[in-house]
């Protein structure tokens, strides 16, 4: 069946892509009535069975943000699947001995699919990831893909690419490129580079072809609601696993410089500041008495100090250093920023996170250099602040705004509630940012309900929640 009449089999052209705009929308893309106009032009303009073409279409019409491209490319090959009957030819699918049902030769396979890594053949490859699916993405072990009577097929990307691990070809694809010439350090690079981008992009064949042949079976909407990666800013903290930090963690200063010109925004809407009435009443004597004109003071921008106060142990790591990073960053919106990072026990790490230092490995530099740990290395929040009022009570004033970091699980120890209550007594203001879902806080060892009733506590699961409480708390 080609594209097009898989397509708008069921609710024709227009129907279809209002379904994927929908689509787009529950995966946190903001499409609004006239993106969805502009990709109806989009698709009446170009050929259905010109894949890339419609997909670079689609995208400039619907998309206003980079962050927003790997969502719309994985709903994009379910709802405008490959056409396969546009197929170039069929992968012979190599296995033991001569029967055609007998265990995959995966040895052979990895020899097919080091040459087609090293001939670079895009449409080679998109054949081979089908083939790998139906062989290797349904079977055991040993590929003889026994299921029980009536059970629906399923297919697993994880087990074709543990079988097959693509990665480890890049090796040998190097030294058949290389031959018998000198080496030579640049151009292994480059090769080195591209034959990478090669070989993600055929792991990405295989979880593509993995999707859609599940939605055929599942439904085209469950797949989309619970196997599309979410956007960056939509990953919570908590369950991100490396690959999704490291993401989070480059989305650092362009979100710093978006929270930047929306502050320089508020400032310019509320420069009035509170009516001066000495000014007032002396212009009114030129009205008879009566204030025509009032006269306000001139609003000059608060830059507080700042204190964090952040929980750097395992559980809660990804969102502190997000979050550290990302004060760093905004830095220059307050007068003087002094961090403060704790397991058990509180140490000042202020000098780690100076204008120009190297920020790439900061968080074990805390864990290793500052003195957090006592006992087990478990958090001990109710310890940690009553060592920082002891060791550091001088670094909050009147002028001084603490920001807390943690999830307040205090694994049955003293939360000391008095100690944080002094704290912010004395500060100008305090508020903490919990990664935790509010529905969670006071579970099990949480004593984040106790917590929020001295201090106001801010859900903070995401970079986009993060981001919104960022700016409500930014001084204008």
């Amino acid at each position: 069946m080609t594209t097009a009449g898989r397509i708008g089999s069921e609710h024709g052209l227009p129907g279809h892509l209002v379904d994927f705009v929908a689509a787009l929308r529950a995966g946190g893309v903001a499409v609004g009535p006239g993106e969805t106009i502009a990709a109806a032009e989009v698709l009446g303009a170009l050929e259905l069975l010109h894949r890339d073409q419609v997909r670079e279409g689609l995208a400039a019409a619907l998309l206003r943000r980079s962050g927003q491209r790997e969502v719309f490319d994985a709903l994009f090959e379910l709802y405008f699947p490959i056409a396969i009957g546009a197929s170039t030819g069929e992968v012979d699918v190599p296995r033991v001995g001569d029967a055609e049902d007998g265990p995959v030769d995966i040895d052979a396979l990895r020899d097919i699919l080091a040459d087609l890594l090293r001939d670079g053949d895009t449409a080679a490859l998109a054949e081979l990831a089908r083939a790998v699916v139906d062989a290797l993405g349904t079977s055991g072990a040993g590929g003889t893909g026994v299921r029980g009577p009536g059970a629906q097929p399923s297919w697993s990307a994880y087990q074709a690419l543990r079988m097959l691990s693509p990665e480890t070809l890049l090796a040998r694809i190097m030294d058949d490129l290389r031959g018998d010439q000198e080496p030579d350090a640049f151009a292994d690079e480059m090769t080195r580079r591209e034959i990478r981008d090669r070989i993600a992009a055929f792991r990405k064949m295989i979880t593509d072809e993995v999707r859609r042949r599940t939605a055929e079976i599942r439904g085209r909407d469950q797949v989309a609601r619970t196997a599309v990666p979410k956007q960056t800013d939509q990953v919570e903290f908590l369950s991100a696993y490396a690959e999704q930090l490291t993401a989070l963690r480059r989305t650092v200063h362009p979100l710093a410089r978006r929270l930047a010109s929306r502050l320089a925004v508020r400032r310019k809407h509320a420069k009035r500041g509170q009516l001066d009435m000495r000014r007032t009443l002396r212009r009114s004597m030129s009205t008879g008495g009566v204030p025509m004109r009032p006269a306000f003071k001139t609003r000059r921008p608060g830059r507080p100090e700042l204190v964090v106060l952040c929980d750097v142990s395992g559980s809660v790591a990804g969102f502190s250093h997000f979050t550290l990073l990302l004060v760093q960053a905004l830095r220059e919106q307050f007068s003087k920023v002094r961090v403060f990072a704790f397991v058990e026990r509180a140490d000042e790490v202020t000098h780690l996170f100076e204008p120009g230092a190297e920020l790439s490995g900061v968080m074990q530099r805390v864990l290793r250099e500052a003195d957090l740990v006592a006992f087990d290395g478990h958090s001990d929040y109710g310890g940690a602040l009553a060592g920082f009022a002891e060791f550091y009570s001088d670094a909050i004033t009147s002028k001084s705004s603490l920001l807390v970091l943690g999830d307040g699980r205090t694994n049955y120890r003293d939360p000391n509630l008095a100690v944080l209550k002094r704290l912010v007594g004395v500060a100008r203001h305090a508020h903490w940012l919990n990664p935790e879902p509010r529905r969670q806080w006071g579970s099990g060892d949480s004593a984040a309900l106790r917590y929020a009733d001295v201090i106001p506590m801010h859900e903070c699961r995401t970079a986009a929640q993060l981001a919104d409480v960022v700016e409500a708390l930014l001084p204008i």
